[in-house]
């Protein structure tokens, strides 16, 4: 079992920036893919960005060039570097991690963008 702890999130201004993070403990194999997804009200999550140990990165077409997921291995950690924030990206951010055996995810971390 591999557990989450995200960190980061928050209230900021529209066009602002924040910053997630999001760190795995437990049996974690050499290749994994670490990503994040998120939740608005009324809405069904969605993926954000997934970023693989081998691969390409994908990002949701609504963040592109605005956001920007990056990983340190060796710490097992992903973030997601947020810019140009709107109002629109107001939700709870989740983080996912997963291997050939595992899926888990993060315990959420509310963003919201309002003046």
């Amino acid at each position: 079992q591999v557990q989450l702890v995200e960190s980061g999130g928050g209230l900021v201004q529209p066009g602002g920036s924040l910053r997630l993070s999001c760190a795995a403990s437990g049996s974690i194999p050499t290749i994994y893919t670490m990503g994040w997804y998120r939740q608005a009200p009324g809405k069904q999550r969605e993926l954000v960005a997934i970023k693989p140990k081998i691969g390409s990165t994908n990002y949701a077409a609504s963040v592109k060039g605005r956001f920007t997921i990056s990983r340190d291995n060796a710490k097992n950690t992903v973030y997601l570097q947020m810019d140009s924030l709107k109002p629109e990206d107001t939700a709870v951010y989740y983080c996912n991690y997963r291997d050939w055996n595992s899926n888990s995810w993060g315990q959420g971390t509310q963003v919201t963008v309002s003046s």
